[in-house]
């Protein structure tokens, strides 16, 4: 036991060993609740509720009516539990830096590309996370719906959209960073 304990506490893990966690989770989600494992509709469900409560007449759609109704979802329930999951594993190994200065994209890689201003790198960041949330919309999952369960389930496009994340974050990678990673 005090191997787990002391395994669990490392900031870093074995992908292989997270792989396995990983897929036993999937059929835990699975077996446990009768869904798979994907994230990004629960953001749509939460805007749902967001406009809503702001602006009924604008989101009395088809959309928000029928194919992603606003509530708490298990999407959403699932987000909720990977926040503080996070929050719970950065803090067990020792690596959570919540509210410290050095924190927000601190990383020096990050700081000798996109400068030294914080808000400039949070900024990007959110950016990048709209562009994540409409492409996922448009591919018909995000990586945990689309690539882990899907790739679960051996389903063609779970495969097509790994090879294509991979095909287009290699040359992305480059563009942005060049040769200095």
């Amino acid at each position: 036991m005090k191997f787990i304990l002391n395994y669990i506490r490392k900031d870093e893990w074995s992908p292989y060993v997270a792989g396995v966690l990983l897929g036993l989770v999937g059929i835990a989600a699975v077996w446990a609740s009768d869904s798979l494992l994907g994230a990004s509709g629960a953001f749509e469900n939460i805007a749902g509720m967001i406009g809503k409560a702001v602006a009924p007449a604008a989101f009395d759609n088809m959309y928000f009516n029928f194919i992603m109704p606003p509530g708490i979802t298990y999407g959403v329930m699932l987000v909720v539990g990977i926040f503080f999951g996070g929050l719970i594993g950065a803090a067990t190994s020792g690596t959570l830096k919540w509210g410290k200065k050095d924190s927000a994209n601190s990383d020096e890689q990050w700081k000798r590309v996109f400068g030294q201003q914080t808000w400039k790198r949070w900024g990007l960041a959110f950016i990048g996370a709209i562009v994540l949330e409409y492409a996922a919309g448009i591919a018909g999952g995000c990586t945990s719906g689309l690539a882990i369960s899907g790739g679960m389930l051996l389903a063609p496009a779970a495969f097509l959209f790994i090879a294509g994340m991979f095909a287009g974050g290699i040359p992305t990678a480059w563009l942005i960073y060049g040769k200095r990673f």
